[in-house]
């Protein structure tokens, strides 16, 4: 494993860096679209940008499954991420022109290019040994610090260089998303060599016990395994948790008569929790082992949706979101590590886009779910709905736990 454990390191890197670069377009773009969702259709369109690019996403992720085991990661990687950039282009021009339907193409490609980049984490799983695949896939997931910071911060100054330029002031973030995202496709596709589809089947067999033997077993099989049933609900849970109340925060916090500054203040802070602790969760994942980290992860996005409703002002609402992002974190790179070790590499590609396809579908159910949910009741409902459904994942791994260790005689 000495000889493959640098290119695995530079591999990582690469794709923390195009991570890092996604991140900070992907969420100045996420930090207004519930206000341009409502600024173009109303107020019941609030959450419709988000849960059409998340829709997009979902979408893309089975196709993008398939399409890296033909392909390879990098050149799949690096495609979608012009497609984002295409995309990003079309909202800018919507935002200007308020089209609406061209505003909700452009949403898609950002959603396919989200598919791709999210991808990237299960890639820098395949290239690691067992014990090392936590801190991988939360190497990967710890670029988003580096758009949890500069994103929001990017959405005022975009902003005011969009007015300067005789543009809508919205269409700002996305003119950066459309920047970062170019950039990041060509990091992607000039450092991701060699393609870590090669250097996963080295790693396979060198670890043939890490991972199941024979011929790739249907999904539906797979998913009926208590294990990667709990690490799927683990990420598709957490992450419509997650939406569904990140996208509405915007439009309610503006409802209180909060600036783009304090909005951004308050993504920024959500954004951090989801991204900064990642070198934590990953390697709590190795240590404590990957239930735990996902039990941890939920009852964290269950207090937050309990505390979120409390207050509308900035502090409060910045400590809930915090919570709300950390708790995804933990199940999202708990859940992707454990789904990770469930797998042959021939059932690697197809399964993990399967499995992004649900948490697309989930999130953007969550995402256009909360938009109506907003118009015909309230914040509070949203958070509380959200919180009773992170009991979910919760119950599940405490069940799996504990089967796990009477499996073992413990």
């Amino acid at each position: 494993m000495a000889e493959l454990s640098k290119p695995a390191r530079k591999i990582t890197f690469t794709l923390f860096l195009a991570q890092s670069l996604f991140s900070a377009g992907l969420i100045a773009a996420a930090t207004v679209n519930s206000i341009l969702g409502a600024e173009l259709g109303g107020a019941p369109w609030a959450g419709v940008p988000s849960a059409v690019y998340l829709l997009g996403s979902a979408l893309a992720a089975s196709i993008w499954g398939v399409l890296m085991d033909i392909i390879g990661r990098r050149n799949g990687i690096a495609l979608g991420l012009v497609l984002g950039v295409v995309g990003s282009g079309l909202v800018v021009l919507a935002v200007n022109q308020s089209i609406l339907i061209l505003m909700l193409g452009g949403m898609v490609l950002m959603g396919f290019a989200q598919a791709a980049v999210l991808l990237g984490r299960f890639a820098a799983a395949e290239v690691n040994p067992p014990e090392k695949r936590g801190a991988a896939i939360s190497n990967v997931v710890l670029g988003g610090t580096v758009g949890a910071i500069v994103g929001p911060i990017l959405v005022s100054p975009m902003g005011a260089l969009a007015l300067r330029l005789e543009m809508n002031e919205l269409a700002g973030a996305y003119i950066a998303s459309l920047v970062l995202f170019g950039i990041a496709s060509v990091v992607i596709f000039i450092g991701l060599r060699p393609d870590p589809r090669d250097i996963g089947k080295q790693v396979a067999a060198l670890y043939p016990a890490s991972a199941p033997d024979g011929e790739a077993r249907p999904i539906s099989l797979i998913l009926r395994q208590p294990a990667a049933l709990t690490a799927v609900t683990a990420m598709v849970l957490g992450q419509v948790v997650m939406v569904g109340i990140m996208v509405i925060t915007s439009l309610h916090m503006k409802g209180h008569e909060h600036g783009l500054g304090s909005i951004s203040t308050v993504i920024s802070a959500h954004t951090l929790g989801m991204y900064a602790f990642s070198v934590i969760s990953g390697r709590l994942a190795d240590k404590w082992g990957r239930g735990p980290v996902i039990l941890t992860g939920s009852a964290t996005l269950l207090l937050a949706c309990l505390t979120a409703p409390l207050s509308p002002d900035v502090l409060p609402l910045a400590v809930s979101l915090f919570l709300l992002g950390l708790g995804w974190n933990f199940c999202f790179v708990g859940g992707s590590t454990l789904l990770a070790d469930q797998l042959s590499p021939a059932e690697r590609a197809r399964t993990q886009g399967v499995n992004d396809l649900l948490v697309g579908l989930a999130s953007a159910t969550g995402s256009l779910g909360s938009g109506l949910l907003f118009a015909a009741t309230s914040y509070t409902v949203i958070t509380l709905f959200a919180g009773s459904l992170s009991l979910i994942p919760l119950i599940m791994v405490l069940i799996w736990m504990r089967r796990k260790q009477v499996a073992v005689g413990i």
